[in-house]
């Protein structure tokens, strides 16, 4: 009985190990067809990466120099239509001063389109800044500053929250016909407003949102109601206001 099992066991046979012809070659038929496919959209499109060959600038041109754009993304223009990098194309331009939006895209078949949108200074800041109608700061050092923009003071890093106070009373005033020519914040953190008709409102540095707010609701109508000239009126009280007159 031993000896029958054994020779079974001789009997059995061994299984090979096959090579896996098919699967194979259909590895080697992918790989060929992605290298193909790949080769085709390289050289493809190189060869449809046509050279840009017009370029379209729009803007108001008050501030802004076309020339500076053409110069600031020449490097650029020696990409194709589809390689140029517009976010690129965008920073440069955006970089360059009394630039505030920037639009950049291109058009079949070889065309690109730039647009550009100008700063708005709405005031002065200090002896030669610039702010724009977000309360930025955009030029610190201007030639030319126009006397007729509002005048505006203070730290700089505080100038956008000098500047956002002045443009929220700034449109609170418009119902009462007056015109707010100046606004300071000195280094103690007092705050100092100045209107067109040579009024000077002094805030002082105590409850200062609460103060604006008292000014345009009771101070402001108080203004118009007066015949006689008004020098200053002093808001660093806790309740109330005081009124100095022209001599």
């Amino acid at each position: 009985m031993i000896h029958k099992q054994a020779k079974r066991r001789k009997q059995k046979k061994t299984q090979k190990w096959k090579f896996p012809y098919k699967e194979t070659i259909n590895l080697v038929k992918f790989l060929v067809a992605l290298t193909v496919i790949f080769f085709i959209f390289q050289f493809g499109s190189q060869a449809l990466d046509w050279p840009i060959e017009t370029i379209s600038i729009e803007s108001t041109f008050e501030r802004v120099d076309i020339l500076q754009i053409e110069e600031i993304i020449s490097s650029e223009l020696n990409h194709g239509f589809f390689s140029i990098n517009l976010s690129i194309v965008k920073e440069r331009v955006a970089s360059l001063p009394w630039i505030d939006k920037v639009l950049v895209s291109r058009r079949w078949p070889g065309k690109l389109e730039i647009s550009v949108t100008e700063q708005i200074p709405v005031a002065r800041w200090g002896d030669s800044g610039l702010l724009n109608i977000h309360g930025e700061l955009f030029v610190k050092e201007a030639r030319h500053i126009s006397s007729e923009l509002p005048l505006l003071n203070g730290p700089e890093d505080r100038s956008y929250e000098v500047a956002q106070r002045f443009i929220s009373i700034q449109q609170r005033l418009i119902p009462f016909g007056l015109d707010l020519r100046g606004m300071n914040l000195d280094e103690r953190g007092a705050w100092e407003m100045t209107l067109s008709n040579g009024i000077s409102i002094r805030i002082g540095r105590r409850n200062i949102s609460e103060k604006f707010d008292f000014f345009i609701d009771v101070v402001a109508n108080f203004i118009l109601s007066q015949d006689t000239a008004i020098s200053f009126i002093d808001m660093r009280y806790d309740n109330g206001f005081s009124v100095s007159h022209k001599k």
